[in-house]
């Protein structure tokens, strides 16, 4: 069974509560997305860390929308830190993510209450296997050999925890496979620490 390549789309996908049936998001889930957007790009060689800075070194494109975005106003803009990239437009590329994979046909967008003035969307994975296989990989990534797990996987891990993914990596979860995940996460890149610190700040201007 194909799951999405991207770090980003897999990310969205094991968001999804089976118990609830749909895809749960919070304050922290876009700065989640944006961050793991400049993983996948640091990982297929279009950008680098240079001196806490990003800076790109290729602007060939991946065929995926939201990367290739990313990527071009990244180009445009010229290096700035880390956590400038995550904290920026993050509404847009949550929203891009989620259009992209209904437009794929990963997921299946549904409009509740569609004649209030404030419409409400659920979002449902359309098969649920995929979100099991990728749950499967996340596993495997802390119990089993370090040795075996790739960098992907890796940043995988390490982005998840920074977020707090609870879908996936629940606060017991996370206690268990502390070292671990602090292993991992070294291996993830700078976008990690990133993330762990823009949501430290947002949650503090936010009152807590």
């Amino acid at each position: 069974m194909d799951v999405p390549r991207s770090l980003t789309a897999q990310l969205y996908l094991l968001a999804y509560d089976p118990r609830k049936e749909r895809v749960v998001t919070n304050f922290r889930f876009p700065y989640l997305l944006r961050a793991a957007a400049l993983t996948d790009l640091l990982l297929t060689g279009r950008i680098a860390d240079d001196g806490g800075k990003v800076r790109v070194v290729s602007e060939e494109r991946l065929a995926d929308p939201v990367l290739d975005g990313l990527l071009h106003q990244i180009a445009q803009s010229g290096p700035r830190p880390w956590r400038h990239w995550i904290g920026k437009d993050t509404r847009a590329t949550a929203r891009a993510v989620r259009d992209e994979l209904e437009t794929k046909r990963w997921i299946r967008v549904e409009l509740r209450q569609p004649f209030l003035v404030f419409n409400r969307s659920h979002v449902r994975v359309r098969d649920t296997r995929v979100v099991k296989r990728l749950a499967t990989q996340v596993s495997a990534a802390l119990t089993g050999p370090v040795s075996r797990v790739g960098d992907h996987e890796a940043a995988l891990v390490g982005l998840a925890a920074a977020a707090e993914l609870g879908t996936i990596l629940p606060r017991a979860r996370r206690r268990a496979y502390k070292q671990r995940i602090a292993l991992l996460s070294e291996r993830g890149g700078p976008a990690t620490p990133a993330l762990r610190k823009v949501i430290q700040q947002a949650h503090a201007m936010s009152g807590g």
